[in-house]
């Protein structure tokens, strides 16, 4: 079943923490933080019609990166940060400025370094929860997904990845500051989700 947990559970933190020259204990608690984030940064730009299609194009490309489990190694960390630049757009620094004061010290270094290399597997995680499985959008789970407000299908995908990590907060604002106030510790996580609801949904359109 689609979850935030199934996601990060495919996420290979020791290859992580090797790369990025952290102990492995520091790479999950970053890996915690930046997950729903990007979660949140998609959901919020299937809100508009034209997010939603351009994220579309892009889940046609990464469908196949979780076969056989994901190997960092072959995560292509350029076309990453052209994925957490569409994401984000012109509030992507402040999110890393975000992220990078949460509780734990993990810092806004270390989440600069992390975004374009979790962004790939992301959209390949959700690529596949959208199709079944396939490594390319099917033609029937292309034509539901822009459908509808909110981003159709994948919009609700999303949405729902969110809100089956938290029993509070309705859109991608109220879901990911619940999930972040689990994962990162009460009041101080929420707050930061609350900050992260007002940059998110900036990205391409």
């Amino acid at each position: 079943m689609a979850s935030l947990e199934d996601l990060m559970s495919q996420i290979p933190i020791s290859q992580i923490a090797a790369q990025l020259g952290v102990d492995e204990q520091t790479a999950s608690n970053a890996v915690k933080t930046v997950v729903p984030t990007l979660v949140g940064g998609l959901q919020a730009n299937t809100q508009d019609p034209k997010g939603a299609e351009s994220l579309e194009t892009a889940l046609n490309q990464h469908g196949d990166l979780l076969d056989g489990g994901v190997d960092i190694d072959k995560v292509d960390v350029a076309d990453g940060s052209k994925i957490v630049s569409n994401i984000f757009g012109s509030t992507q620094n402040q999110v890393v400025s975000t992220l990078g004061s949460a509780p734990g010290g993990v810092g806004g270094d270390l989440i600069k370094q992390l975004l374009p290399i979790l962004a790939p597997i992301v959209l390949a995680y959700v690529a596949k929860q959208l199709t079944g499985g396939g490594g390319a959008a099917a033609p029937q789970a292309q034509a539901q997904a822009p459908a509808a407000t909110g981003g159709g299908a994948l919009g609700d995908l999303l949405g729902g990845l969110l809100k089956g990590a938290t029993s509070g907060g309705g859109g991608a604002a109220g879901g990911l500051g619940g999930v972040l106030g689990g994962l990162l510790g009460g009041n101080a996580g929420g707050a930061i989700g609350d900050v992260l609801g007002g940059l998110l949904g900036a990205g391409k359109r």
